[in-house]
């Protein structure tokens, strides 16, 4: 059965987390540092991996100058062992249009499938935010903390 990284709906608690019946839990994991992590509308998070062996990936970042690379982070996760039939049958037919099944770099330098942003996709503009700075999906999507009892 193949190894798969989670980083959304689908992780422990999460409202697609149901799809990984059968599936075994094998523990929470972080990506190697070669990742950007981004929003599409809060929707789902999409990886898109910024270093390889085919060389960078650009990804548009308004924050990065002129030709400059955003750094990779080390986004979190949780990784499963999931049958082939249900990767087949339930977990691919859930994802939307913007991702595909591709293969990612854990930080401890092994390699598991992970469903990553398309890289030959027509996405409307404005589509992905990069949250990078959370490269957490619950941390971005948890509601604020509220401000304690004032003191007065």
């Amino acid at each position: 059965m193949p190894l798969m990284f989670f980083n959304g709906a689908a992780m422990r608690g999460g409202p697609l987390h149901h799809l990984l019946a059968g599936a075994r839990f094998v523990g929470p994991v972080r990506t190697a540092p070669r990742y950007r992590f981004y929003s599409a509308e809060d929707r789902y998070p999409a990886l898109a991996q910024i270093t390889g062996p085919m060389g960078p990936r650009r990804t548009a970042n308004p924050q990065a100058a002129a030709g400059e690379q955003p750094a990779g982070v080390s986004v979190l996760g949780e990784l499963y062992d999931v049958p082939w039939p249900v990767l087949r049958d339930a977990l691919l037919p859930a994802e939307p249009a913007g991702l595909e099944l591709g293969v990612i770099e854990l930080e401890d330098g092994s390699g598991c499938l992970s469903m990553i942003r398309r890289r030959a996709y027509a996405e409307p503009p404005g589509l992905y935010r990069d949250i990078s700075d959370h490269a957490d999906w619950r941390s971005h999507t948890a509601p604020p903390a509220s401000a304690g009892p004032s003191e007065e």
